[in-house]
């Protein structure tokens, strides 16, 4: 338990400065969106490219890391659905629901991949990423195009926004210079390698920034179930891909942290856009993300406990 503690401990702590910053409002309140931008388009970008182009993939069950990323989406969106009259009171506020409970945090998931597993993890992780993001925005559009009733939300419209992902170029990116042998020849490597090393603390700090403590007061139930779907329901259903398939120790534990994961900053200004529960959104991020701190290391706990996990 300690040396999960030990890992997951510092990434938080960043998380917690940034809350902190926001209340001191340092440097000024305009300064952060910016910086986000900067992380979101061009540091990220750059180390999942770094990582991604130099990758050794050879003794890693990708494909049926994929498939069981495939079935975990499936069954989290058929209960999220079947339970929607529990969980929520109107469509709206269920759209909210189902991002905290299907979505994740890169900013976080890359962090802790890279502090528990290394390279190696953290490549992994990547290409996760790069199948669940479009797959989760379009099974989000499409949640909000249903129980929102919004209009906006076409299907050009979506699979364009998919296509400018920075985080979904960055991870094609890397994978073609890989598979193509290309990698990172030169100084490419050092200077994407120098980006990359900014990448992790400024989203974490990020993450901190964006927490909104007063918005817990609007959560109450639809945010406990939110939680309980996103820290019980979707590790389990992880888990019983990844026995299902026979993934390895890594490529499970990897599958449970996005699982586990607290859902993403974006999912509000999602909400916001699409008329969705916006102030439920809020809570639901901000409490995921407390949250988090405490169970995350537990989950990792019980999944090393049970099959010699992280």
């Amino acid at each position: 338990m300690w040396p999960l503690i030990n890992a997951l401990g510092p990434v938080f702590l960043v998380i917690l400065l940034g809350v902190a910053l926001r209340r001191l409002a340092f440097p000024t309140f305009d300064f952060w969106p910016q910086l986000e931008r900067l992380v979101y388009f061009v540091l990220f970008p750059a180390m999942l490219v770094s990582e991604l182009a130099t990758a050794d993939f050879s003794g890693l069950a990708v494909s049926r890391v994929l498939l069981a990323v495939l079935g975990m989406l499936a069954v989290m969106t058929v209960v999220t659905i079947v339970l929607k009259p529990v969980v929520s009171k109107s469509g709206t506020q269920f759209t909210s629901v189902f991002q905290g409970g299907m979505r994740f945090n890169s900013f976080i998931v890359l962090a802790v991949a890279s502090e528990l597993f290394g390279s190696s993890g953290l490549a992994l992780a990547a290409v996760i990423m790069a199948l669940m993001i479009p797959l989760l925005n379009v099974l989000c559009v499409s949640v909000f195009a249903f129980y929102a009733g919004d209009e906006r939300a076409s299907v050009l419209s979506t699979v364009a926004a998919i296509g400018k992902n920075p985080l979904i170029l960055g991870c094609v990116a890397g994978i073609v210079l890989n598979v193509t042998g290309i990698g990172l020849p030169g100084w490419s490597r050092l200077t994407v390698e120098i980006l990359a090393r900014s990448a992790l603390p400024l989203g974490l700090l990020a993450v901190g920034v964006a927490l909104n403590l007063d918005a817990l007061r609007a959560g109450k139930m639809p945010l406990v179930y939110a939680s309980l779907l996103k820290f019980v329901a979707m590790p389990l259903v992880a888990i019983g891909f990844s026995v299902l398939l026979g993934l390895s120790v890594q490529e499970q534990s990897v599958l449970l942290l996005f699982a586990a994961m607290p859902t993403a900053t974006s999912a509000y200004i999602l909400a916001r856009q699409l008329g969705g529960d916006a102030p439920l959104m809020a809570a639901i991020i901000t409490a995921q993300t407390l949250l988090a701190m405490l169970v995350l290391p537990v989950i990792l706990f019980l999944n090393q406990m049970l099959f010699g996990g992280a």
